[in-house]
Formats: structure tokens, C-alpha cells, sequence
């Protein structure tokens, strides 16, 4: 969906170069009072150049514009005054689209005044205390408050409101394979699963774990445990399942079918001795190695 709020070219400035313009004199004739609530006009509002959310549902934007119809905006947006009748977003974009759709004329809104470091600043934090945010997103806002605020970790978290162990584990994610950050984002994997993947060194593992948590829909304390094997040597395959109790001679065949044949291979087996045998491959050349290992043509 194209952006409907109208962009402003030439941002970047401090707040005294605005003031130094006399089309965004703030100190000219406003009734609106800085920091209170106000009913600002939507076509006087322009987008926020530092926002951090790209993508919005077409389908939760019509919802939204719906209950707005019914109900109004029951949490006012927050703008920066740029000017006599001029605003910018800090945050609330997205009741702002929907206000757009749901054909309103004003929405409310604080009102405040920030340069443009602070808005950044505003809009990522803005941003990471969404609730429905997935932990990459996260990770990417503690990254830019870090890089493009010239925060360090302790000011970050106390900005945000959480310890520096917690801002740590998010931007870790970011050293994961691109394929698992997307996995993260889609939920494919929790937070938790890949909190227990940034232990492992080797890239195509993770990347063989992630294939099999989804795949075999492992839970976090089983990933753990296998990332912990794995770690202390106790095994050179990454991957033992099944739904009893850990069978010694079930997990030596298990290791010999990843020998012999390289991939990942589970083997679940019940109380009775029934099982069956998991062979994962990475893309259709993988799969027609492994066949020619097994005899196949």
C-alpha cells in the first residue's frame, strides 16, 4: 500500500535550522498548546522520515479504519510542530493510514517539539514497546539506537526499559544466518529457539537445526539440550529425537546413518521397538546424493 501521508524532502536538519526558516516558525501565531492533546487537520500532517515499521497489513489497516469509523482514535498520535499548520509524525502511523481509509478529516495528538536526533530516538523506542513486534524487528531498533543514536548499551536499556543482558540476547539474533532471522520474523522459530542457535559456531548446523525444528517441531529445551550435546563433545551429530526416554544403541545407529550419509537423520522409536527414520536434505541435489548413497538411480 502507498504511503498516503504526504513526504517532506530535505530532513536531516537540527531543530535551530528549522528555526532559522520562516516556513516552520513554531514561534508564529498557534493556538494548539505543545505537549497537549489537539484535533490536528490530516492533511497538515506529513510522514514521519524515521520510521521504523515499512510494512503494514492492507487487511488489519481496513479493520482498524472500521472501529475508527465507529469509535474515533482512541490513542492520540504524537507529532513534532514543524511550522504555523505544519506537523510530522513520531509515532502512530498506522492509526494514521487508517484515519486516511476511514475518511476523517482531523485526528488527535500530542504535540511536541524535537529535533531530528530526538525523533529518531522517539520512534524506535516508540516502536520496540509494540507488543505484536517480532524479536528481529527488536533487535534491529536496539541496533539503530545504538548506531544512529550514539547509544551505549546501559543508556539503551535504560531508555527502553529493560536490563543490558536483555538488549544483549536481542541483538545477538542479528549475528544469525539471514534464513533463521527471517524464520524468527515469520514465527516459524521462537526467540527461544534461536537464543539456544547463536551457541552453536557452525553456520550450516544452524542452519540444520533451524531446518529441523521445523520440520520436527522441536521444542526449545530439546534444541537446548542438543546445542549442549554438541558443545561438550558428547556427540558429532546435532540432532537426536523421539518421543521415550534417550536409548543409547538407538542414538549409535542414529550416528552412524549421519556418518554414512551426511545430513541430518532422526530416528524415533516407541516402547514396542516401532520407529521411524527422518532424513532431512538441504535442496533437490542433496536429495538425489543421498539417494546415490543408498543405491539409488
Amino acid at each position: 500500500m502507498s504511503n498516503p501521508i504526504k513526504k517532506k524532502g530535505g530532513l536531516g536538519r537540527g531543530l535551530s535550522a528549522l528555526l532559522e526558516n520562516a516556513e516552520t516558525d513554531i514561534t508564529s501565531r498557534e493556538t494548539r498548546p505543545i505537549g497537549a492533546v489537539s484535533q490536528i487537520p490530516l492533511d497538515q500532517l506529513e510522514a514521519n522520515p524515521f520510521q521504523p515499521r515499512t510494512e503494514f497489513d492492507p487487511t488489519e489497516l481496513e479493520e482498524l479504519a472500521a472501529s475508527i469509523k465507529v469509535h474515533g482514535v482512541i490513542q492520540p498520535i504524537t507529532v513534532r510542530k514543524m511550522g504555523y499548520d505544519k506537523y510530522q509524525l513520531i509515532s502512530g502511523e498506522r492509526r494514521t493510514r487508517a484515519s486516511i481509509l476511514a475518511g476523517m478529516e482531523r485526528i488527535p495528538a500530542y504535540i511536541r517539539i524535537a529535533n531530528d536526533q530526538d525523533m529518531l530516538e522517539m520512534a524506535l523506542i516508540e516502536n520496540i514497546q509494540r507488543s505484536d513486534l517480532n524479536a528481529i524487528d527488536v533487535a534491529m531498533s536496539y541496533k539503530r539506537l545504538l548506531d544512529e543514536c550514539s547509544l551505549k548499551q546501559e543508556e539503551l536499556g535504560d531508555r527502553v526499559g529493560k536490563d543490558r543482558t536483555t538488549v544483549n540476547n536481542y541483538l545477538r539474533l542479528l549475528k544469525l544466518p539471514d534464513e533463521i532471522q527471517a524464520g524468527i520474523k515469520t514465527g516459524k522459530i521462537s526467540m527461544g529457539h534461536a537464543r539456544a542457535m547463536i551457541n552453536m559456531e557452525d553456520i550450516a548446523e544452524q542452519l540444520e537445526l533451524y531446518h529441523a525444528i521445523i520440520d520436527d517441531n522441536l521444542s526449545v529445551r530439546t534444541v537446548e539440550a542438543l546445542v549442549k550435546d554438541k558443545k561438550n563433545g558428547t556427540r558429532s551429530a546435532v540432532f537426536r529425537t523421539g518421543g521415550t526416554d534417550w536409548d543409547p544403541e538407538v542414538d549409535r545407529i542414529t550416528e552412524q546413518f549421519h556418518k554414512l550419509l551426511k545430513t541430518a537423520v532422526h530416528l524415533k522409536n516407541n516402547p514396542s521397538g516401532k520407529g521411524k527414520i527422518i532424513i532431512s536434505y538441504k535442496n533437490r541435489s542433496d536429495l538425489e546424493r543421498i539417494l546415490a548413497m543408498m543405491g539409488g538411480s
